[in-house]
């Protein structure tokens, strides 16, 4: 059984920092890429950012580059997603969510790649 649990959503002003990170586990070694999505009420669920399972590669989505970064700790299986100078527009539930090495072809940015996912957390950005 695979488990992501997400932790460090909160409430912020705008121009202010969090640290969201994503635990996994259980058959993490089928793992190629995990990934940070976001969903806003009466949005979809849109795509944030993801890294590739050894960390050798990292994509944004172009409403966060510069100001979002991900990483990897693979010691401790986990994946994190340090957002800063936020915006309220970035106000949503962000989920994490993994991709397994048999779908590693398939377009990174597309919720429908993504095999597993974690229950979410809360960011709130106020102006």
């Amino acid at each position: 059984q695979v488990q992501l649990v997400e932790s460090g959503g909160g409430s912020v002003q705008a121009g202010g920092s969090l640290r969201l990170s994503c635990a996994a586990s259980g058959r993490t070694v089928s793992f190629h890429t995990m990934g940070w999505f976001r969903q806003a009420p009466g949005n979809e669920r849109n795509f944030v950012a993801a890294i590739t399972w050894s960390g050798s590669s990292a994509y944004y989505a172009d409403s966060v580059k510069g100001r979002f970064t991900i990483s990897k700790d693979n010691a401790k299986n986990t994946m994190s997603l340090q957002l800063n100078s936020l915006k309220p527009e970035d106000t949503a539930v962000y989920f994490c969510a993994a991709l397994s090495f048999s779908r590693r072809y398939l377009n990174k940015s597309v919720t429908g790649s993504y095999d597993y996912w974690g229950q979410g957390t809360q960011v709130a950005v106020s102006s």
